[in-house]
């Protein structure tokens, strides 16, 4: 009916899901796999951005300044983020490599909260949550936020951490670039369903 309109839309759809495929492709590289394409990395976390769109075309992605500056603008989660001069980029936090995101201690809100799945809540509620193979663990300030986090593993299941209490006790926690809470344990007593 409207064979103009419908070639646009699938287009849009190609370049999201291209967009979508880079930006994972950026995840992975940027948070857990540098040597997956001879990234050079600071120990702060950080590429060059010529260096990380040579290395990915190379690597048959089609990409420029322009597809990566869209990808750090448009990602939802905000993972990625330029240094100043847009000359360095790295991801915000989820790294599985030891890296020194050079955050400073932060006083959480009273409440965090932790998305899971259900399968894990009996382990969570008996030992604790532990950074596991990432630097640290993950919280939001809504549990909209912990909802969706949780559905990536399965069954979704909130839980609310009591960080202010936590605080108090000496437990540290970090604000990343990009508004998510890290922090290293949370033990079991301070976790609630």
């Amino acid at each position: 009916m409207f064979p103009h309109f419908m070639g646009q839309n699938i287009t849009g759809l190609k370049m999201e899901h291209n967009l979508k495929h880079i930006s994972k492709f950026m995840s992975l590289v940027l948070r857990h796999k540098p040597e997956e394409i001879g990234l050079n990395m600071n120990e702060n976390g950080w590429v060059n951005v010529q260096e990380l769109i040579a290395k990915m075309n190379q690597k048959g992605l089609a990409v420029n300044d322009d597809l990566i500056n869209k990808i750090v603008q448009t990602n939802d989660k905000k993972r990625f983020v330029f240094n100043e001069d847009k000359t360095l980029i790295r991801a915000n936090q989820g790294h599985s490599i030891d890296i020194d995101l050079d955050l400073a201690p932060v006083e959480p809100p009273e409440t965090l909260y932790h998305g899971t799945a259900e399968r894990f809540l009996e382990s969570i509620l008996k030992t604790g949550l532990h950074k596991q193979s990432r630097q640290h663990i993950h919280l939001s300030v809504t549990i909209e936020t912990a909802i969706a986090v949780g559905k990536r593993h399965g069954k979704p299941v909130v839980l609310k951490i009591q960080s202010g209490i936590m605080y108090q006790a000496g437990f540290k926690f970090y604000l990343s670039e990009n508004k998510v809470w890290l922090t290293d344990t949370i033990p079991a007593q301070y976790i609630l369903q």
